[in-house]
């Protein structure tokens, strides 16, 4: 017999909405991901959806999620939660939370050393491409080597944009491109 968390499990990774995310929980549920970092929060609904699967997923082990994400300096077009409202839904779900406000590049360049290994890394499609160029410096400096990397294309988020899991290798290369910039 099912149980009801098995049933959510299957809710969110072949029915849930937007079809794009179930990439995500499946890789959770597979992986047992227990440290989350994700680029760009918007309204919060994916994160409390890995957070609560990740906690299924990891038993009696804890759970940190990070989010790097404007907040209140977002362009006005861009919907999304205000630092103290992201703060408020997130810590319900008794999560280690960490909210790291501002662009990209400068979040990780304050923050990368002390995050310390993430097992997932997502980074949405509404981030200003100039911002997460800088950014790729640091990725590296998160990850080991079993974390996976996803980068959302752009577009309608409520249509759902798809993930694109990233190899090593091409995080390596865009992190090495940031570096030749950096020496040049």
């Amino acid at each position: 017999m099912f149980t009801i968390s098995r049933l959510k499990y299957l809710y969110l990774a072949h029915f849930s909405k937007p079809a794009t995310d179930r990439v995500l929980y499946r890789a959770i549920q597979k992986r047992r991901f227990r440290a989350i970092l994700e680029i760009g929060l918007g309204s919060a609904d994916r994160a409390l959806r890995m957070i609560r699967l990740a906690q299924r997923a990891a038993g009696h082990e804890a759970v940190r999620y990070v989010a790097i994400d404007m907040f209140e300096a977002r362009p006005a077009e861009n919907r999304g939660l205000s630092l103290k409202e992201a703060h408020r839904v997130l810590k319900t779900t008794g999560a280690h939370v960490q909210l790291i406000p501002g662009d990209p590049a400068s979040a990780l360049a304050r923050s990368a050393n002390a995050l310390g290994p993430l097992d997932l890394v997502i980074i949405s499609g509404d981030c200003d491409e100039q911002s997460l160029a800088g950014a790729w410096f640091y990725l590296p400096r998160v990850l080991h080597s079993g974390s996976h990397l996803y980068l959302e294309s752009g577009g309608p988020r409520e249509q759902g944009r798809p993930l694109r899991l990233l190899p090593a290798s091409e995080i390596e290369e865009r992190a090495g491109a940031q570096r030749r910039r950096r020496a040049a």
